[in-house]
């Protein structure tokens, strides 16, 4: 007996609008610069030159120089890496384990829901900067991997509730009722019925959790939480802060780059909801 499969709906007329498609490019660009970070860095990441601190813009050095003489081109470069790692390996990890305790909650039910949703409820009810800031300051380790790990203690719980609903409402449709009734194994009913039926919300959400992570990540280097022996651009806004009256470029360059990345990965989402989301496919 072959049991229908949910497929991600292909968008039909909807395709991506002109927001969308410029956001695309944009983060290709990121992408590439953050992968290639080494061929696009004007100089070496350890290079600095004490006797020309807080340079303005010149042909040797595009975007001025610091208050350590390194090249803030090349620093802002080699930031891109971070933003990337932290925005895809935070939502990649609370999207994981979300997916997973939402599915087991909605398609369980009883105390096994109800010791997962009240404690989702315990993590959502705290705002996730706070408490990220409270598990480095604890740690007293601000590295990647703790701002990381941190970002995504209580990221999780949005997604698990978000799973939990989707699942509630297909774990006794038909196709899942006669899944059962083949005897296929739990797990396998979850992996091949229940939890593809939540892949469009959850992608919709994952996109705008990047652009969430990058600003958080920012937060966190901003006030010196962040990782400690990788640029950021976070960091490099926080260092832009004291001097900016009298090179306001220090500041306002690293800004422009987590205002744009946000906004093209808001545009991508905003994209993806609009093929993605069955209500709106209803509509058409």
């Amino acid at each position: 007996m072959r049991l229908p499969q949910l497929r991600l709906p292909r968008g039909g007329g909807n395709a991506f609008g002109p927001l969308a498609i410029a956001g695309m490019f944009i983060l290709a660009a990121v992408a590439l610069v953050a992968i290639f970070s080494p061929w696009f860095a004007p100089y070496e990441l350890s290079h600095m030159d004490v006797t020309r601190q807080l340079e303005g813009p010149s042909s040797s050095h595009w975007l001025g120089t610091d208050e350590n003489g390194a090249d803030v081109l090349t620093l802002l470069i080699y930031g891109t890496r971070v933003a990337a790692v932290v925005g895809i390996a935070t939502v990649s990890i609370c999207a994981t384990v979300g997916v997973i305790l939402g599915a087991v909650s909605g398609y369980f039910g009883g105390w096994i829901d109800e010791v997962l949703m009240r404690l989702t409820e315990i993590l959502m009810a705290f705002p996730g900067i706070l408490l990220a800031i409270l598990l480095i300051f604890i740690t007293q380790e601000p590295s990647l991997v703790a701002v990381i790990g941190a970002l995504s203690v209580s990221g999780w719980s949005s997604y698990a509730r978000l799973v939990r609903g989707q699942v509630l409402a297909v774990r006794d449709q038909d196709y899942v009722e006669a899944a059962r009734a083949t005897g296929l194994p739990t797990w396998r009913i979850l992996q091949r019925h229940v939890v593809p039926n939540t892949f469009a919300p959850v992608i919709i959400q994952a996109t705008f959790g990047v652009a969430g992570a990058i600003l958080a990540e920012a937060s966190l280097s901003f006030l010196g939480l962040g990782p400690q022996d990788l640029p950021s651009w976070g960091g490099l806004l926080d260092q832009g802060a004291s001097y900016f009256l009298l090179t306001p470029h220090l500041a306002v360059v690293p800004g422009l780059a987590i205002m744009f990345t946000v906004l093209a990965v808001n545009f991508v989402g905003d994209g993806l909801r609009d093929v993605l989301d069955p209500r709106k496919l209803s509509d058409h």
